[in-house]
């Protein structure tokens, strides 16, 4: 009996230990005490809660990385575990010709674009999302710096939850993102480099679908689309910006 709570201990000690690894992944201890844009919106909120800042260096210059975060879930994909994310398609490795400039209100499956500072900032907003058994709020801010001669992007993910399962929703949130915002800042920096060194030739060519590289809705602050019709909350988080002032209702 004793050497089995020995084991379950040590996994315990080992899921935290991983849990907060993955919290913190790449970022300095700089970057994680730094105020970002976006943290304001969970201000005064309950107190589970979940704040993990992740970042990645890119051997390229900033004004070349941003188009990529730029069109980040807008249509091009989620640069992440496809198959998991993506309903099995292939994110985009080039930069898709169609997609417009990120504007607020641009809503998709995570909410709507509530922040944008060219070349710099986007920040998405989720209110009152059903997770676990419990009601969550997300907040998803990228910021990119020069860094050298590169670009240094650091993400940072929010989330505060109420409701009866609000402690095992911070904590499965916390395990399923550390997987999943991790990998996406490697398929960032993957297709950014790829970009860099093989010029502008597209490594999945543009076919005029534009659910080609993204299976949820996008709808643009324009009226426009892209993604599959119906798929996801976008329509949702359209009312939301609209209801927030965001965005006016379009006609």
């Amino acid at each position: 009996m004793m050497i089995w709570l020995v084991i379950l201990l040590a996994l315990v000690f080992l899921g935290l230990a991983l849990l907060r690894w993955g919290s913190a992944w790449g970022s300095t201890v700089e970057e994680r005490g730094r105020e970002m844009p976006g943290d304001e919106l969970l201000a005064g909120g309950p107190r589970s809660r979940a704040v993990m800042t992740r970042a990645i260096s890119i051997d390229a210059a900033p004004e070349r990385v941003w188009p990529w975060i730029a069109q980040l879930g807008r249509g091009a994909g989620w640069y992440s575990v496809d198959w998991l994310d993506n309903g099995r398609k292939a994110s985009a490795w080039h930069l898709v010709s169609w997609i417009p400039e990120p504007r607020p209100g641009d809503a998709t499956a995570v909410g709507y674009l509530r922040q944008v500072d060219p070349g710099r900032t986007l920040v998405w907003w989720l209110d009152g999302g059903a997770f676990v058994g419990s009601t969550a709020r997300m907040v998803i801010c990228f910021e990119i710096f020069a860094a050298g001669e590169g670009t240094r992007v650091v993400s940072r993910i929010s989330a505060d939850t109420k409701g009866p399962t609000a402690r095992l929703a911070v904590l499965v949130f916390r395990a399923i993102d550390s997987l999943m915002a991790c990998r996406q800042l490697i398929g960032l920096r993957n297709r950014v480099e790829y970009l860099e060194g093989h010029g502008a030739e597209p490594r999945d060519p543009e076919i005029g679908n534009r659910a080609q590289y993204q299976l949820y809705e996008i709808l643009y602050a324009d009226g426009s689309s892209a993604g599959s019709p119906g798929k996801e909350r976008g329509a949702k988080w359209r009312r939301a910006a609209i209801a927030d002032g965001v965005i006016e209702e379009i006609e």
